[in-house]
């Protein structure tokens, strides 16, 4: 049974949580503020983090850098600010997804499962140019030096590199990595190539292996 972190100061909330993903067979793990989760998370290993921003001893931002120093664990903040730039800071400090409040818990709910989704492939390892993408540890190096990755990155670079020159919208990259794909959504796949590009380009700025064709999509080129 795999253990889901929600970590939330209105028990409300939690409570509402804990009963739609117990539903799906989640065991769930409860914090009411920052610190207890970073306890948590330490002691339980959950398989996921659902993060509030505002909360008491550690705000879900902090948590969230935290956490991403520490795990490839996939991250789902949930957040009463619902404007682009509060979004966007949230997945370029290393969240997967963010939702804002008032929420569907059945939405909630088909996030995680689509977080908890992995990424089939019976290769062990994808090789591009200078890049090795090792599906089996989820790691990627770049001439034998270490990229970190979030899980998110990851499953974009595994779709991608195991697909060099194919284009694909920002639909199907979220619905390939996700399973599903939702209109609040337009712009994470757009972070989420910013900071794939931060960390493989030499230039992001002037990419030569994350490639925007114009009016379609992405394309990965060696």
């Amino acid at each position: 049974m795999q253990k889901i972190l929600i970590a939330e100061d209105d028990e409300a909330i939690r409570d509402l949580l804990k009963l739609y993903l117990e539903s799906e067979g989640y065991q769930i793990l409860s914090a009411e503020n920052g610190r207890q989760a970073l306890e948590i998370v330490q002691a339980q290993r959950p398989a996921l983090a659902i993060l509030d921003i505002m909360m008491p001893e550690i705000n879900g931002l902090d948590l969230t850098r935290h956490l991403r120093e520490k795990t490839m664990m996939p991250i789902l903040i949930l957040s009463a600010r619902d404007q682009d730039h509060d979004k966007i800071l949230g997945l370029n400090i290393g969240a997967d997804d963010y939702m804002t409040k008032p929420f569907n818990p059945l939405e909630v709910v088909a996030r995680v499962k689509a977080l908890l989704r992995r990424t089939g492939s019976t290769a062990e390892v994808v090789k591009a140019g200078d890049f090795c993408l090792n599906l089996s540890s989820h790691t990627l190096t770049r001439a034998d030096v270490p990229i970190p990755l979030t899980p998110m990155e990851y499953k974009i670079l595994s779709v991608m590199m195991r697909n060099p020159g194919r284009i694909y919208t920002k639909v199907q990259l979220y619905e390939t990595v996700s399973g599903e794909y939702f209109e609040s959504d337009e712009n994470t796949i757009m972070v989420h190539i910013s900071r794939i590009r931060e960390k493989l380009e030499d230039d992001p700025k002037r990419p030569v292996h994350i490639i925007t064709v114009r009016g379609v999509g992405y394309k990965f080129e060696e």
